[in-house]
This record gives C-alpha cells, sequence and structure tokens, in this order.
C-alpha cells in the first residue's frame, strides 16, 4: 500500500525508533500524505506491516483529529471552538463559513475543494479566535479577514 520510498522510509525509521508502537503516527502520517486520507484497508495494511492490532492502529486514528478517516476537500478549514475562540466569536465564524460555502461542520463541498471542522484548542487562546486551513494558522480573525481568505482560495 505505501510506495517503494514510502516503504524505505520506514526501514529507516525502524532504526531509530525503539519499538513497532513508536512507529505508528509517523506511518500512518505518510499513508495520509500519500493517499489523502486513511482508510480502513490503509489502517489494516499499517497495524499488519508493523504488527500491532488492528484496534490499536483504528484508537489512534480515531483519536487524532489530524489524521483524517474519508477524504477531504482540497483546503481543509478548521475552525477552534474551544473556550477562548467561542468566547470570542468563533460560533459566529463557523456560521460564516458555513453560509459562505454552503456546507455545514463535518462536510465536504460537491466540488470536493472545502471540507469545515470544528477543532479542539489549537493553542491560540491569546490570539482567539483562530482557525486552520492546511497547515497555515490564522488568528484574530474577523469575518472580513475569513471572506479575504476564502476569496484568495477560490
Amino acid at each position: 500500500m505505501l510506495s517503494e520510498e514510502n516503504q524505505k522510509k520506514v526501514e529507516e525509521l525502524r532504526k531509530r525508533y525503539p519499538t513497532s508502537q513508536a512507529l505508528v503516527l509517523p506511518v500512518l502520517w505518510m499513508v495520509q500524505e500519500q493517499e489523502g486520507y486513511i482508510s480502513e484497508d490503509s489502517m489494516k495494511y499499517v497495524a499488519a506491516l508493523l504488527h500491532i492490532p488492528f484496534g490499536h492502529i483504528l484508537g489512534v486514528v480515531s483519536f487524532y483529529t489530524m489524521l483524517q478517516k474519508s477524504r477531504i476537500g482540497k483546503h481543509h478549514i478548521e475552525v477552534c471552538t474551544n473556550v477562548s475562540c467561542m468566547l470570542r466569536g468563533s460560533g459566529k465564524i463557523l456560521e460564516h463559513i458555513e453560509q459562505r460555502l454552503g456546507i455545514s461542520v463535518g462536510e465536504t463541498s460537491p466540488d470536493k475543494k472545502w471540507t469545515l471542522s470544528e477543532a479542539e484548542c489549537m493553542g491560540s487562546c491569546g490570539t482567539a479566535p483562530m482557525l486552520a486551513i492546511g497547515d497555515e494558522y490564522y488568528e484574530n480573525l474577523t469575518l472580513e479577514k475569513i471572506d479575504k481568505l476564502i476569496d484568495n482560495l477560490k
């Protein structure tokens, strides 16, 4: 399931990590980068590759919100809705994005361009509200800033 290049990376990582269990996150991350998400078949593959029970792999994928069990859009918008962001308006930001993109939290747009998710604390309490789009973080958000972000990604 992993490309030949990624299989070589796994073998290199085996030399640096003390146990197969320590390899779970790096290998899952490779699968996600290669495939775009982590399917059940991919989880079974990783379990066999690392000689770890499938249930453990499923638990890791289910626990970490950075790991996706289904395909996501080209732009994955994650809005922090934890306490600091909520108190500073993340609810209104989330509603605005839903209306702007025509999708609800947990959905992907029909054109597969956008996926919208809620996120737990993203560690930006002093600059709340905030969101992430892919690997980029945006803080001190306003509805106007949100509109500019979306317009720039269209």
